[in-house]
């Protein structure tokens, strides 16, 4: 298992850029979902921004996407695809924001909303402006991945918030050329320069005065404040209860069983009930949470039956699933069903 899984405060890794790394797969004749349920992640969530994947799980993932689409360059593959709208509220936000410098600002202050193991340092050089992106863990066999993702998406993103490339900038990469660059070398916008003692793009400071072609002062505004409002509840869900109940809601089948949690996290069994126990909740009642939340959403959004809906919830059967329910919100599913009354917490 790659190092990036393992030696940092695991804040997750927004869904939909999996969902697009299969999107990419299934292209390519890989059978995304099939590599997708042998991680353990469930394919249907992945397309909901909110979701948020553990990073040793996405970790797995990219490491199988590569070996099976023998493909290197995923990473160039995958900035090439991040559409401003993928990024969430930062995205939107940088959309909206007035200038081009403005939007990196955003993006250096955000960026643990999208990429938590990477930092960027904006650094002022006389007439040049350098975004250097550092990794805050040993990124192991997916260092070029995860620069080529990063390092490139923001070229990729820069490109569309001013309608061409950023005149003048350049990128920077450490260490040797991959070989297979040579075959991305004419989709690139903006000259690549390997050898070099950072991974960064190097933009002349009076392009950051340049107008963004979309900006919307109100919509930048509403966009900030979702991402201030986002950052300090990732920060909250920073305890370990958080990140086992991420895998939780992930994980394919549902509901998992304890010790494949516990693998995933890198811990024993033993070890995730006592830090579970520490944040005074247990396995089962985080199960139990994600199981309401799936019921409220398959009652009110579906026709499902209560059976198959017992079944999607991992119960034996429609009356198992509905003692449960009941025991949670003291009224059946049907009844909940009929009335569309909002449903009390777990205990």
């Amino acid at each position: 298992m790659p190092a990036v899984a393992s030696q940092v405060q695991d804040l997750g890794l927004p869904a939909i850029y999996l969902h697009t790394i299969a999107e990419l797969l299934r292209q390519r004749g890989v059978d995304d979902r099939a590599l997708l349920t042998k991680v353990g992640l469930d394919p249907a969530c992945l397309a909901d921004d909110d979701v948020r994947v553990s990073l040793s799980q996405a970790s797995e993932f990219v490491t199988r996407a590569i070996v099976e689409s023998g493909e290197p360059g995923l990473g160039i593959l995958l900035a090439s695809e991040l559409r401003l709208p993928l990024h969430g509220a930062l995205g939107i936000a940088a959309m909206n924001s007035r200038t081009l410098g403005e939007a990196m600002d955003l993006m250096v202050r955000y960026l643990t909303l999208r990429a938590p193991h990477l930092r960027i340092f904006c650094v002022n050089e006389g007439d040049t402006t350098t975004l250097r992106v550092v990794a805050g863990l040993e990124l192991g066999p997916l260092q070029s991945f995860i620069m080529d993702a990063m390092v490139f998406g923001c070229v990729t993103m820069g490109t569309q918030l001013l309608g061409q490339p950023v005149r003048g900038a350049r990128v920077h990469r450490r260490g040797r050329e991959p070989g297979y660059v040579q075959r991305f070398r004419n989709q690139l916008p903006l000259p690549v320069e390997y050898e070099r003692d950072e991974d960064a793009i190097v933009i002349p400071s009076g392009a950051l005065a340049t107008p963004i072609r979309f900006s919307d002062d109100e919509v930048a505004r509403a966009s900030r404040e979702q991402c201030e409002q986002a950052l300090h509840r990732l920060t909250e869900d920073a305890g370990f209860g958080a990140r086992v109940r991420r895998v939780i809601e992930t994980s394919h089948p549902f509901p998992p069983k304890l010790g494949r949690v516990a693998g995933t996290l890198f811990v024993s069994e033993r070890t995730l009930k006592r830090r579970l126990q520490e944040e005074d909740v247990s396995f089962q009642q985080l199960v139990d949470r994600v199981r309401l939340e799936r019921a409220r959403d398959l009652l009110a959004n579906t026709r499902m039956s209560l059976s198959q809906i017992a079944d999607a919830l991992g119960y034996a059967d429609a009356a198992n699933f509905t003692r449960a329910f009941k025991r949670w919100t003291g009224i059946s599913p049907s009844a909940h069903r009929n009335r569309r009354q909002p449903l009390a917490a777990v205990d």
